[in-house]
């Protein structure tokens, strides 16, 4: 079992969910309004109105095979948008 963890602006949650909703992965999570420091060194915080500025965390846990089917497309995402992705075991209790 894999876990793959996204963070990419919550502007593009919809591009991202329908990326995934495609590969037709068994599920997710999605934290909105995720914020954290990068490398300006400065904790970012949104807008509260618009949103602006916030971050999406996504996190899936999934078979390998289907980290190979949606590899590119979130690559392709993310490469246009910015965010990160990273792919790690995951062992259930």
């Amino acid at each position: 079992m894999k876990r793959l963890d996204l963070i990419f602006s919550e502007r593009e949650l919809d591009d991202v969910l329908s990326t995934l909703e495609k590969a037709e992965v068994p599920g997710y999570t999605v934290m909105k309004h995720a914020t954290g420091r990068g490398p300006e060194r400065v904790v970012t915080e949104d807008m509260e109105f618009t949103g602006f500025g916030s971050n999406a965390h996504v996190i899936i846990f999934c078979e390998q095979v289907t980290i190979d089917k949606i590899r590119e497309d979130i690559k392709s995402v993310l490469s246009y948008y910015g965010g990160v992705a990273y792919v790690s075991e995951a062992t259930p209790l």
